[in-house]
């Protein structure tokens, strides 16, 4: 039986929306101080678990809790109900530029990511050439990353992350950004990771990405999980729900 590296069970988290905020004194009095809101369940008792070792897909449209399931996982959101178990060290690359200060360099941000990621300065400088040579910003390295693109501020930040050498590694659309080449390369990384027995769970919007790299997905639909196991047969399944909508 293969082990678990992640169990998500019974995950609920809510955010409020709100119809009217109080925008002065006179109208917080008025309205007795209180703002018209109400909670949306972006995810709704989500239970799966990932196969230790395993490249794990989320899958299903904007809007679905992908992103914030994702964030539960690294551990910016708390859930309002559930529990998420990891094993092993986790680490997340979520949002272009995440953990980056835009006014430091490349250099700088490469220090500074990955001690927020948990490595010591002495790894960071140990693994500083490999990180900048996978990332390909080499010439770019001290420029202040604010005039990076998206895609070399991405390339920086997945080549940090890869390199914190984690058990676990949450990746949100990082392969939507980059060229072919990059793509690829973490493609590889991707497999070099397996190899190794570990794991890697990520949001992707192309599914032709998703099955030929994923063994499993999950299938999000309305912050509700509809389905979760070999990834071919889960993503069919979706494909063919956008084509026939119930």
């Amino acid at each position: 039986m293969t082990a678990t590296a992640v169990d998500v069970h019974e995950v609920s988290k809510k955010f409020r929306l709100y119809h009217e905020r109080n925008q002065s004194l006179k109208s917080a009095i008025m309205r007795g101080r209180r703002s018209v809101h109400e909670d949306f369940w972006a995810l709704k008792d989500v239970s799966f678990e990932v196969p230790e070792g395993s490249t794990f897909g989320l899958i299903g449209s904007n809007g679905s809790g992908k992103s914030t399931l994702l964030k539960c996982l690294a551990r910016i959101y708390t859930p309002e109900k559930g529990t998420i178990t990891a094993r092993g060290k986790l680490a997340a690359l979520l949002e272009v530029g995440s953990g980056f200060h835009p006014e430091l360099s490349g250099r700088e941000n490469v220090f500074l990511n990955g001690s927020i990621l948990g490595m010591s300065r002495k790894e960071i400088t140990r693994k500083f050439d490999e990180i900048v040579e996978f990332s390909g910003v080499e010439q770019f390295i001290d420029q202040p990353v604010k005039n990076y693109s998206s895609g070399m501020y991405v390339r920086l930040g997945f080549s940090v992350a890869i390199n914190v050498e984690p058990e676990i590694l949450v990746v949100d659309e990082v392969l939507a950004v980059g060229d072919a080449d990059f793509q690829e390369k973490c493609r590889q990384k991707f497999v070099e990771f397996k190899q190794q027995g570990r794991t890697v769970i990520l949001v992707s919007h192309a599914m032709g990405q998703v099955k030929d790299m994923c063994d499993h997905a999950a299938w999000l639909s309305h912050g509700e999980l509809v389905s979760v196991g070999e990834a071919g047969p889960t993503i069919d399944a979706y494909l063919a729900s956008l084509s026939h909508p119930s």
